[in-house]
């Protein structure tokens, strides 16, 4: 039954719908309530440059604080794909974060060998669905770590 849920949240919180609407409310609302956090996990606007086209891209995405950094998880909901914007961030390292109403710059690097088994930990004691999700993907999930710019 667990399953069934990590599957039901993993599909919804990265639907087109969610992704579409998500970002304007909590901009709107600096993120209050469940926009701010969800199931527990903090929940930030991550705004990236698209690799190809140049323009910003804005998407709402479970952000877990590792002292002054910030952790995201490139899950996708288990989908087999990478997300774009783990590419995106590959290509153009700087980005901003949205926490409530505090804009952040970024500067992003991937997490690798130890520190990603550190992070690892740290995302799945968060949100045990992760470990679903690496099974569903059959693929390395990107821990990507946002330090202040």
């Amino acid at each position: 039954m667990r399953k069934v849920w990590f599957w039901i949240v993993g599909r919804t919180g990265t639907s087109l719908l969610a992704r579409w609407l998500h970002a304007p409310l909590y901009r709107w609302t600096g993120g209050a309530g469940g926009l701010g956090r969800s199931l527990g996990n903090l929940t930030v606007l991550l705004t990236t440059t698209g690799r190809r086209s140049g323009r910003q891209r804005t998407m709402a995405i479970w952000a877990y604080p590792d002292g002054d950094a910030l952790v995201v998880v490139g899950s996708y909901g288990g989908r087999h794909r990478t997300p774009g914007w783990v590419y995106n961030l590959r290509a153009q390292p700087e980005a901003t974060v949205q926490v409530r109403r505090e804009v952040r710059r970024v500067r992003a690097h991937e997490a690798a060998g130890e520190e990603y088994e550190r992070l690892w930990r740290l995302v799945v004691a968060s949100y045990a669905g992760y470990e679903a999700y690496v099974q569903w993907a059959n693929r390395v999930i990107p821990l990507v770590v946002l330090e202040p710019a």
